[in-house]
Formats: C-alpha cells, sequence, structure tokens
C-alpha cells in the first residue's frame, strides 16, 4: 500500500472569524417569577410549571407560571399575556391574577387518573396527587389550575397551605394584623412617615363624641344628646363607646335599663326627620316582667323629645322579614343559578330559577319595609322604633335604606359611607361572623351586607341622577369585604378589634404608644386600594346634588330645583296597582309560600271596590307628583321594577357578558358630555375672572382639566368619541381567566355541585376517604 499525503487546503477566506466568545454576547436577562409582597406578607408555599385555565373547553390560551401560596393570598405570576383582554380595574394590594384568602369559599383538588376530587379542609390530609386546582370564590369567580408539569409533591403542598391559611382559626391570624403591624408602626412606636391609617379622611367614622354631636346639629335633633356610659365599654361590649340617646334619659337611667335588653344594648338613636320624628333601633327586652314599664318609659323618653309630643310606634323586624338563615339559603341559589348551572338555558327556564330562589322577593320585602317605614316617619309624623332580638343585623338594613330614602345626604358618596359606618360598623354588625371569615360556623354566615347593596341598587336603578355613586362604586365595595386589612369589615364590633389588636401588639412586642391598639385603616381611604384615574369609575355623571351647578344666561349658578327639572318617568300607572306597600302600618307581615310574581298580581276585578287606605293615598300623592331628587325617595316595588344585579352577579359569566353594550355604553358617553361641560364651565369662569379682574372681588379659578370627576374624557380623537373596543357589560371587570367551569372527569360540573349546600357538599367530600 502506498501512503497518500493528505492535499493542503487551498480555499482562503477574507472574512472575520466568527465570534464564539459568549461572554461577549450579552443576553436578555431572564425575569424571575416572584410575587409582590405586602408588608407583613411572606411565602408559604410555591409550585412552578401550573398551567391557568383560560378557556372552558379546550387548553388553548392557558397561562403557564408559579403558583404561589401567601399568608395573605393565592398568587398566580407568569409572564404571558392574557389572551382576548378587555380591561380589568387594578387593585393596589392585588395582582391581576391574585385572590386573597379570605375570598377562597372552598378548596378543591381532582386527580384525573383516579378519578377522585376532595374539598380540602384546614389541617386535613390529602391521600392523592393532586392534577388539577379548584377554587370557588366568594365574590363568584371559579379559577382551576392544572399541575400536568409540576412536581406532584409541590403541588400537594400548595393545595394543602391554602386549604390551611385560607380557614384561619383565630382571628388575629387573619392578615390584616401584620399588615398593619408592619406598614404602620416602627421600632420605636412611631407610625411609618408619620402615617395615620384613614387619617386623610374627610368623613367621620363616629368613634368620638364631636362626630355625633355633629350629626346631631345637621339633622336638628335638638333634643337628643351624646352618652358616654359605655367608655371602655364597660356597658355593653357590642355597642360603641359613644351614641346618642333622649335628653331626658339620664345616665343612671340608662344603666338601670340596660341590664333588661339583650345584650345590654339600650336603644340607640339613628336620624331625626326636619319634622321632629326620630327613627330609633333597640334590642328586644330580656325580661318579660319589665317588658311594659321599659316600655312605657323608652316611649315617652322619645315622645318628649318630639316638638309636637307625637307618639312612637314599634316595628318588630324579627316578625315582619327574613331571618338571615332565609337570606343565605336564598343567596347560595342565586349563585348556584347565575355561575354553576349551564348559562345557555332558555330565559324562561333561568327566570324561573331565580324567582323560585326568592332573593328579589327579599329584596323587595326589606324596601317595602323601609317605606313603610319612611310613611309613619314622613306621613304620620310620629317616631319608629325598629327592634330585633339582638339589633345587630336585620335593624342595619332598614334604618339604613329609611335614612337614605329620606336624606338626600346619604346619597352623596360621603354621606353615604358615613351611613355604612354609622349603622353597620359602629353599632356592631357582625361582619366576621356574617362573612364567615374563619370559616367555623356556616350557620351564622348570611350575606345582609350584600343585600343592601342590591336594595340600594335597586333604587339607585330607578333614581340615577339622585346619587353620587355608580353601581361600579357598590361592587368594588363588596369585594373589599374579602381583603382583610381594613377594620371596615373584619370585626363583629369595635369593642373585638380594639381587645384583639391590643393582645396582638403585646404579642409581637409591637409599641402602639399611647394608642395601646393598633389602629386598622377603614376600607373608605380608596387611595389604597384605588388610583385617582381608576376611583373615578365612583363618579356619577348624572348626579344633581346641592353642589351641582348648571349655566343660565351665560353665567353659572347654584342648581335650584323647580318643576321643569323633574322628571315624571315611570308614573301615570293606577295607584292600587302601583306601590302597593301595605295595607295598613301595622300589617307590617311577609307572606312566604306563594309565588312573588301571582302575589303582586293585581285583581283587576277588585280595583274600583278597594277602599284606598292613608298609606296608599300617601304614596299615590307622592308618585303624582315629580320626583325630588333632593327629597324623599320611594322606589317602584312591582316585579316589572326589581331586577338582577347584573353588574355584581353576572359580571364573571363569558356568556352573559356583552362586547360594547350594557349600561356601560350609556355611562361612557354620558362621562364624556359631563366632562365636557365641566371644561366649559372652567373656560366660562376664567373669562368671567378676566373680565372681572379690576373688581375687587374676583372669582377664583377653576382647578385645572385634568382633575375632573369622570372616567372618561371628552375629546377629539375618534378613539374617545366612539366606544371603546374594550367596552363590554362587565366592566370594569373582566371574566377571562376568572370564569372557569369546565367539565370534572366527563360529569358536567352543574351535575357534579348539584343539591351542594355551597359550592359543593361539605358533608360527602370533606370527610371522603380517598
Amino acid at each position: 500500500m502506498f501512503s497518500v499525503k493528505p492535499m493542503k487546503p487551498t480555499f482562503k477566506s477574507y472574512l472575520p472569524p466568527l465570534q464564539t466568545d459568549l461572554k461577549k454576547c450579552p443576553q436578555p436577562p431572564i425575569k424571575k417569577l416572584e410575587a409582590r409582597l405586602l408588608p407583613g406578607e411572606i411565602v408559604v408555599n410555591e409550585v412552578s410549571f401550573v398551567r391557568k385555565c383560560i378557556g372552558s373547553d379546550s387548553s388553548h390560551g392557558d397561562l403557564w407560571g408559579k403558583l404561589i401560596c401567601t399568608n395573605f393570598k393565592v398568587s398566580f405570576i407568569t409572564h404571558d399575556a392574557l389572551p382576548m383582554q378587555r380591561f380589568q380595574v387594578a387593585n393596589r394590594l392585588l395582582g391581576e391574577h391574585d385572590v386573597p384568602l379570605a375570598c377562597v369559599e372552598q378548596v378543591v383538588t381532582v386527580n384525573d387518573a383516579k378519578g377522585k376530587q376532595k374539598v380540602l379542609c384546614s389541617n386535613q390530609k390529602l391521600k392523592f396527587n393532586p392534577t388539577e386546582l379548584i377554587l370557588y370564590c366568594k365574590d363568584f369567580r371559579i379559577i382551576r389550575f392544572r399541575f400536568d408539569e409540576a412536581g406532584p409533591q409541590s403541588a400537594k403542598k400548595v393545595c394543602l397551605a391554602i386549604a390551611h391559611y385560607s380557614q384561619p382559626a383565630d382571628p388575629q391570624l387573619l392578615f390584616g394584623f401584620e399588615y398593619v403591624g408592619k406598614q404602620y408602626y416602627v421600632s420605636l412606636g412611631e407610625r411609618v412617615n408619620g402615617v395615620d391609617p384613614g387619617g386623610g379622611l374627610q368623613m367621620p367614622l363616629f368613634d368620638r363624641p364631636s362626630e355625633w354631636d355633629r350629626e346631631i346639629k345637621r339633622t336638628g335633633a335638638a333634643e337628643w344628646r351624646v352618652c358616654s356610659i359605655n367608655e371602655g365599654y364597660v356597658v355593653s361590649p357590642s355597642l360603641p363607646e359613644y351614641f346618642v340617646v333622649p335628653v331626658s334619659l339620664a345616665d343612671q337611667d340608662l344603666k338601670q335599663y340596660l341590664c333588661f335588653f339583650t345584650a345590654h344594648r339600650i336603644p340607640l338613636w339613628c336620624w331625626n326627620h326636619p319634622n321632629g320624628s326620630a327613627l330609633v333601633r333597640m334590642a328586644s327586652i330580656s325580661d318579660p316582667l319589665q317588658q311594659r314599664k321599659l316600655d312605657q318609659r323608652i316611649c315617652s323618653a322619645i315622645t318628649k323629645s318630639h316638638p309636637q309630643r307625637s307618639d312612637v310606634l314599634k316595628s318588630d323586624l324579627d316578625k315582619n322579614l327574613p331571618n338571615i338563615q332565609d337570606i343565605q339559603a336564598a343567596f347560595v341559589k342565586v349563585r348556584q343559578i347565575c355561575v354553576i348551572e349551564p348559562f345557555e338555558e332558555s330565559e324562561e327556564k333561568w327566570l324561573s330559577s331565580m324567582e323560585s330562589s326568592r332573593w328579589l322577593e327579599y329584596v323587595r320585602a326589606f324596601l317595602k319595609h323601609s317605606a313603610e317605614v319612611v310613611y309613619l316617619l314622613e306621613g304620620k309624623h310620629v317616631s319608629v322604633i325598629l327592634q330585633e332580638e339582638e339589633d345587630r343585623d336585620l335593624s342595619c338594613v332598614v334604618s339604613s335604606l329609611v335614612q337614605l330614602m329620606l336624606d338626600p345626604h346619604f346619597r352623596s358618596l360621603t354621606g353615604f359611607q358615613s351611613l355604612v359606618q354609622k349603622e353597620w360598623v359602629m353599632a356592631g354588625h357582625r361582619f366576621l361572623d356574617r362573612c364567615n371569615h374563619l370559616k367555623k360556623n356556616d350557620k351564622e354566615e348570611s350575606p345582609l351586607f350584600q343585600l343592601f347593596l342590591d336594595c340600594v341598587w335597586q333604587i339607585i336603578n330607578q333614581y340615577p341622577a339622585a346619587f353620587e355613586f355608580t353601581e361600579t362604586y357598590l361592587t368594588v365595595l363588596s369585594d373589599s369585604m374579602w381583603i382583610p386589612v381594613f377594620s371596615t369589615f373584619l370585626f363583629n364590633c369595635p369593642q373585638q378589634r380594639t381587645e384583639n389588636s391590643m393582645d396582638f401588639a403585646k404579642s409581637k412586642c409591637i409599641p402602639v404608644g399611647e394608642e395601646k391598639a393598633l389602629r386598622f385603616p377603614p376600607v373608605w381611604d380608596w387611595s389604597q386600594q384605588f388610583t385617582p384615574k381608576d376611583q373615578a369609575l365612583f363618579n356619577n355623571p348624572m348626579y344633581v346634588g346641592k353642589g351641582a351647578t348648571c349655566v343660565q344666561n351665560g353665567a353659572v349658578k347654584s342648581f335650584r330645583r323647580t318643576k321643569k327639572n323633574y322628571s315624571s318617568t315611570l308614573r301615570g300607572m293606577p295607584s292600587s296597582l302601583r306601590n302597593i306597600l301595605m295595607d295598613g302600618h301595622d300589617s307590617l307581615t311577609l307572606t312566604r309560600r306563594n309565588s312573588l310574581v301571582s302575589r303582586l298580581k293585581p285583581d283587576f276585578s277588585q280595583i274600583r271596590e278597594v277602599v284606598e287606605s292613608p298609606t296608599e293615598r300617601f304614596f299615590r300623592d307622592w308618585v303624582s307628583r315629580p320626583a325630588d331628587l333632593q327629597g324623599m325617595l320611594i322606589p317602584q316595588l312591582l316585579p316589572s321594577h326589581l331586577a338582577l344585579w347584573r353588574l355584581y352577579f353576572l359580571r364573571w359569566v363569558p356568556e352573559a357578558s356583552i362586547p360594547k353594550g350594557g349600561p356601560v355604553t350609556a355611562y361612557h358617553k354620558l362621562s364624556q358630555l359631563a366632562d365636557e361641560v365641566e371644561k366649559l364651565q372652567s373656560q366660562l369662569r376664567q373669562y368671567k375672572g378676566a373680565t372681572s379682574a379690576s373688581t375687587t372681588t374676583s372669582t377664583p379659578s377653576a382647578p385645572p382639566s385634568d382633575h375632573s370627576r369622570m372616567y372618561f374624557k371628552a375629546g377629539s380623537t375618534h378613539e374617545s368619541s366612539s366606544t371603546p373596543e374594550y367596552l363590554s357589560s362587565s366592566f370594569p371587570f373582566s371574566p377571562v381567566g376568572n370564569m372557569c367551569r369546565r367539565s370534572i372527569l366527563g360529569t358536567p360540573l352543574s351535575k357534579f355541585l348539584n343539591g351542594a349546600k355551597i359550592w359543593l357538599s361539605t358533608e360527602t367530600l370533606a370527610n371522603e376517604a380517598l
């Protein structure tokens, strides 16, 4: 064999050598998937390679990321963008995919291979590795996560952590305590940066005698005074430290009477009518032997406070209104109909199911009863006592609605918030129990505050120009109940807040200085949750309040109501068919067996034979006159006048969302119109100020245009003049990623959840041996 020499390469490259040094080619940094934590918030457990389900039928559009459980929320972190995302209001305390643990109703784990599912409770074991996690939320969301690519043990641990931390065993385990301790206090016992929780509010919290004094003067209740016998909560733990009582009742008399009232809750003043009639609430008298004697003394004191010494009538709310269990059962049925059941069913069947839930029937019952009390105060000039067993539930709803109907101050944003603070928070409504924050007793849970907000929405729906705030505000206020950092919705009474915050401060060695207890921020400081721009969604462009202005003959003047300014819509029906509120002021009963529609359906054959009662005559006279938006407002109560609050109940349902439709389209146009009017008024003021600059009194300049109260601004661009693409009937919320009801294990979700007491049947699933 001859060896052959290898041939020399003859190709010569004239290009520079290819750069292979990776250090000289910087790669774009990969962002870590980390949760944004609030002060006092810590990560408990997490799992990567999790898929959040977006679509209901396929995995197309699903998001990949990390699922994190903290002591405050369930957080899903992803680099992916939501498909078909239109718009969703951003909360400063929560991320786009975050769910507060207090908002989690049930935690359900599923294993596809074994065909098993389990409702997880606190401190419970899980005997299988979950392939799917479903969170049922109190705000009606259903959120699903898949663990197909995640580590089995990590997925199991994060599911158990969510179940455990969403069901705290003690109020001090709620996140608000850690948050307040770290956010507002430092080691020297001073507030961080001098921040005072809620210190910048321009509304009363009714925790000081001076604020009650101002309310007495505002309503002209000259014969009533502030009482301080409960300072330090020595008399009753559920009453506020300061409240209002008749001048003729001495502190010594009150201390003598209180032992005969349930939970020592003596009568509390709510409000005074300009004619001198008073609205009072009180608990029942526990000693039957003292019933007549105490009734006479209390009624005598209230009578003396009236200028005409008018009578006092008592309304027993426990006998005349649904109880908290009935309200809870109706709410669960509405949730089942709106969220769980297939939305594609016929309209007739869906409406029939809605009627059978009795939710709107109960809404009507509270509106009707409140209107009856309005008649007694306004029409008969008598004082009214609202009596309930403990005076902490039904009386909160009725007293608030009565004041809302009679006093236009409470239809402003600040006034409405002060109303809730006065009649719910300080009066001792059991928010901790009724919201079931601790998941201890389902029998104590009841959506009374949601019912109240629904009643308010019904009145707004009929008289939209009479309220400064919008239904978006009411919805966001309801959602804030599940963010456990605000004192407003976290406790059963002010005393419980004080006691628990003192104990927590001592156990954590948090120096609080002279306050002795942590001060939780109230929900009314909306800058904690939303930017000023997003807060503009709360403002109603149609509102006609005392401070409203109009332009007449080129001059800006305060709005003065004449008959030309009124609207007489929804009028003209015979009085026998409209607002048949009651047969007499003593018949405050609620029939419960017959259908709502059949019970309210008028008998045309007997219309002419009905003798008009004084109550009917009062409401007929009121309805025959144009509505005064700054006067008394009575809601229409026929079934055709009451509607389902769609934004609250159906905002997450994709099938119910109407692109570029719904009430928001009118809100968009009206906001632009109101913004344009504000700009014209500003220009008019500037022109008037320029022309009168030589005079001694100059008109103050208007605020800059960017201080407009409206969310949608007037402009000349095509986008601002037409309906934006992101608007839908769910605005400012989005159902994308918040409602996933795909079938489980081949079974339709509606059937899987059929008969569930609350979402899923905890009786059959919670203790199931898996």
